[in-house]
């Protein structure tokens, strides 16, 4: 699968930002029906650790140079899975969403060997209006792997926030505290261990990439059982566009679920939202978590809005000398 006569690709540098964050904006918009990318994150993809654009990313151009397609990857912690990501203008260069993802993968086959791995595991997202991408990535050999709901809730109805459980307090965290953020993570890493996709992040590492979904310290938050840290809300700035507080992620220690952690730390979060005027909160589940806890997220008012898929395919190594 080639590119069309008269259409190029070459590899993209931080001088192509903003033409990546137009193509971007058009392939989000239809999507999920608005601009999820910003030029800070374009940056982020292009510079992060174990990402070299020069080798792992490409632009299409159109005959014209206009830049109409742009293809990444992505691996946060530099082991196990690679994340591919394929972003075009639907109305300019929807056929070379194809021809990026054979190099992608072509990519993620040398990218193997290089590891000295057999094979290496890529994901790429399907939304909901995506059938065309379906499409290309089944023929190409994937298949569904999970799925993900977007759960939201207006806070302009928001009731009250209610006391917490007997025993339960809620608390932002505090981020001069190392020993706080130590816990932070040590909830957040253990909270996570059973479920099917987790790939840890020590301390170290995961304190540098916080940073990478903003750090608005006052929405994070520790909940405390009669004293001791069971349970942290980590909010993202994600959806500020959309005026939107969004929990990225929501953490209990297994000896502490099903004593009213989760909606503590949820309805604090809400809460907190809406004190900054923000009109609506939001969530993502991973629906193969076996701790999903939708019956959850329901009770404090989120509901699904829209799905993203998951597909996956095993890409064996490039033979040596490839």
């Amino acid at each position: 699968m080639t590119l069309p006569a008269g259409w190029s690709a070459r590899r993209p540098t931080l001088d192509d930002v903003p033409a990546i964050l137009s193509v971007v904006h058009a392939a989000d918009t239809f999507a999920v029906g608005y601009p999820d990318f910003d030029a800070a994150d374009v940056e982020a993809a292009l510079t992060a650790p174990y990402v070299d654009p020069s080798r792992d990313s490409w632009l299409a151009l159109d005959p014209e140079g206009a830049v109409v397609g742009w293809a990444t990857l992505d691996n946060p912690t530099g082991v196990g899975r690679e994340f591919v990501e394929v972003y075009v203008d639907p109305e300019r260069g929807a056929h070379v969403r194809g021809p990026l993802l054979v190099r992608q993968l072509q990519r993620v086959a040398e990218r193997a060997a290089e590891r000295s791995l057999p094979a290496l595991t890529v994901r790429c997202a399907v939304f909901e209006p995506e059938r065309d991408w379906q499409r290309i990535l089944t023929d190409a050999g994937f298949s569904l792997a999970k799925r993900y709901v977007r759960m939201h809730r207006s806070l302009a109805d928001l009731p009250a926030e209610p006391p917490p459980p007997p025993g339960v307090t809620v608390r932002p965290v505090r981020p001069d505290d190392e020993r706080d953020l130590r816990d932070f993570h040590r909830i957040f890493d253990t909270a996570f261990r059973d479920t099917p996709d987790y790939e840890p992040l020590g301390y170290a590492e995961w304190r540098k990439k916080i940073t990478q979904h903003g750090t608005t310290w006052d929405e994070w938050f520790v909940a405390e059982v009669d004293g001791v840290a069971a349970g942290a809300l980590q909010s993202s700035d994600q959806a500020l566009d959309q005026n939107e507080g969004f929990v990225r992620s929501l953490s209990v220690l297994p000896a502490y679920r099903r004593r009213g952690v989760g909606a503590a730390l949820l309805r604090r979060a809400f809460t907190g939202y809406a004190e900054k005027g923000r009109t609506s909160a939001g969530l993502g589940v991973d629906l193969t978590n076996p701790t999903t806890p939708l019956s959850l997220y329901r009770s404090v008012g989120l509901r699904e809005t829209r799905w993203t898929d998951m597909y996956e395919l095993v890409v064996p190594a490039a033979a040596s000398g490839v």
